[in-house]
């Protein structure tokens, strides 16, 4: 984790004394600033709109076809941010889905506006998970002792819910927050200036690698910054202080405001799913449906290749990680379960380019491979695969192994008699979400793959920023319909006792 951030730093100070500060106080790196900033809190403040009452509305109400809610509300997860905003450019123009259907000619979207709207259809799911957990686990002990007392039911929302909402908020935000500054293909085809933009512009044009250097530091220095205030702003405690098992909640009714609600539902679904998909059969109609087939298989073969190891590798370094802090607490243990979680936490962008630096000064031949890309794979996504695995290891409990070590087994044997078996299908978990995290990766790919290595992601952005959206759409749609059935496949291990 730290090699590749060493040989960041290391090329970020090659500039000289007189060349640093024109560096670092440039203009442009304001304005960069300025615009990453109002992207990240324009995203936040839509998503926040459309998963809170999302997630009120699944989980307190009663709302019919609950399941079915839950697995809309996470399924736009198989969208990726650059399919989005592919949708929302094909929608647009003279020859888009809307003109030729509806004759209605939509201005291209770009800028702020067409990337807020495409990350935020993207990212909501995350701040939706955030929130339904922590609904289904609040006390409505505390809604009633606010009703007896002769609050509203608005009031008591915003005065005893939302306060208690709270650390999933924060939780949902950050995750979002690390995600748009990290994010490269939806500001790139929205044509949206912000720092990952501008690092792959100054890198991929040679123009100023030690420059691009000093922005993915900036880019990093934001990200530390979102970190730092989440963990400050979480500090309270929010458990319930009764004793015994709490009750269940008794539903609000909708009423009259059913309709409105179904709307809301309607018009989420459409945007984050419907109209993806809808603007991709569009444009495979427009082809006539003629795909080229052994160019598209081979993409999706070269996506495959590289995303299953990786994924196995992720999940495998994620277990002696999680079994360290979750069995032997420490100040060491705690130390490294931190470390690990720095190439998730890193902009994808800013790792990919250490990676380029690391690898041309410490390891050349290995410049441009698999086995560089696929191990940035393993350090950007090491830490998801971590939480299902410690999830399940803190609910099994060391008591199996003890016996299994009375009985005169070794520390390892009795690992593997007990425990590994019941993490088995945690480790399933864990390597399908690295999984379809990896399908979906695209400016680490862009800067590490071999030359020549397309995967399903790469052909899809260089196809729509060159606006070949036909040539484009049976890849994206691919992605659409594997990340969905990997997304199928993670609710389904979710919902297994």
């Amino acid at each position: 984790m730290l090699l590749p951030m060493v040989y960041l730093v290391a090329r970020a100070m090659e500039a000289d004394a007189a060349s640093l500060a024109e560096i670092v106080f440039r203009r442009r790196n304001f304005l960069l600033l300025v615009n990453t900033l109002t992207l990240t809190a324009c995203v936040i403040a839509v998503v926040t709109v459309i998963a809170l009452p999302l997630a009120w509305l699944v989980v307190r109400t009663d709302l019919s076809f609950k399941k079915f809610h839950s697995i809309m509300g996470v399924l736009p997860l198989a969208v990726p941010g650059y399919v989005m905003a592919y949708a929302l450019i094909g929608l647009s123009g003279y020859y888009g889905f809307a003109n030729q259907f509806f004759g209605i000619s939509l201005p291209r979207p770009q800028g702020l506006a067409g990337s807020a709207i495409a990350l935020s259809l993207y990212t909501f799911p995350y701040l939706f998970l955030n929130l339904r957990s922590a609904l289904l686990g609040l006390d409505p002990g505390l809604e009633e002792s606010a009703r007896s007392l002769g609050r509203s039911p608005a009031n008591t929302f915003f005065t005893v819910v939302l306060p208690h909402l709270v650390p999933a908020l924060l939780a949902g935000w950050l995750v979002i927050g690390l995600y748009v500054l990290g994010d490269f293909g939806v500001i790139a085809l929205m044509r949206y200036e912000v720092f990952s933009y501008a690092i792959f512009t100054q890198y991929s044009g040679a123009f100023d690698r030690i420059y691009a250097a000093w922005l993915s530091l900036m880019l990093m220095a934001v990200t530390l910054s979102f970190i730092l205030t989440e963990s400050y702003l979480r500090g309270r405690r929010y458990a319930r202080v009764g004793k015994g098992t709490q009750r269940a909640h008794r539903p609000v009714v909708l009423g009259k405001w059913r309709p409105l609600a179904w709307l809301f539902l309607i018009v989420v679904y459409a945007a984050s799913i419907g109209l993806p998909l809808l603007v991709l059969i569009y444009w495979m109609a427009q082809s006539g449906f003629v795909v080229d087939v052994a160019e598209v298989a081979g993409a999706f073969m070269r996506t495959t290749a590289i995303a299953v190891p990786s994924a196995a590798v992720a999940t495998l370094l994620a277990l002696p990680v999680v079994y360290l802090t979750v069995r032997y607490p420490s100040s060491l243990s705690t130390s490294i379960d931190r470390l690990a979680y720095l190439g998730y936490a890193v902009p994808p962008l800013a790792f990919a380019l250490s990676m380029v630096f690391f690898s041309l000064r410490a390891v050349p031949f290995l410049y441009q491979s698999l086995t560089i890309l696929g191990f940035a794979y393993v350090m950007t996504f090491l830490a998801l695969a971590m939480g299902p695995l410690r999830s399940r290891l803190m609910q099994i409990g060391p008591r199996l192994e003890e016996v299994s070590r009375s009985l005169g087994h070794g520390p390892f044997e009795s690992f593997m008699r007990t425990t590994f078996p019941l993490l088995r299908r945690s480790m399933v978990a864990a390597a399908l979400l690295v999984f379809i995290m990896i399908v979906k990766e695209l400016p680490i790919t862009f800067l590490l793959a071999p030359t020549g290595y397309g995967t399903l992601a790469t052909a899809v952005f260089s196809r729509t920023s060159e606006g070949m959206m036909a040539e484009a759409a049976p890849y994206a749609l691919l992605i659409v319909l594997f990340s969905s059935f990997f997304v199928g496949l993670i609710l389904r291990y979710e919902g297994r006792k």
